[in-house]
């Protein structure tokens, strides 16, 4: 197969998948700050008339933090994206077939 031909579809592929990644965690991220944002509201709501509601705004803003913290912590952690690897495969094994072919 041609390598041109190999990259554009590979390109293609990655292209797709990226898109519908992205979209896909835009969605989900602005979904569950929604829901953080109304659950962080609700129980800061609820201590109101209490004589913790410092100690509540606090501790909510405190799991925030941890919770971004973690959030960093495991975006660094993850295996970065291989991009065309299906071009540096065939390459490979062309030149390890090229290499056979000239011993």
């Amino acid at each position: 197969m041609d390598y041109a031909e190999l990259l554009a579809l590979e390109l293609e592929e990655a292209k797709g998948r990226l898109v519908r990644e992205v979209i896909a965690m835009v969605v989900l991220a602005v979904a569950a700050m929604f829901t953080l944002s109304f659950l962080c509201v609700a129980i800061i709501v609820t201590a109101w008339n209490t004589p913790y509601v410092i100690s509540v705004a606090w501790g909510v803003a405190a799991a925030w933090l941890v919770i971004s913290i973690a959030t960093f912590a495991m975006m660094k952690a993850q295996k970065p994206v291989e991009p065309l690897h299906v071009l540096r495969d065939e390459v490979s094994h062309d030149l390890e077939a090229l290499k056979d072919a000239l011993k």
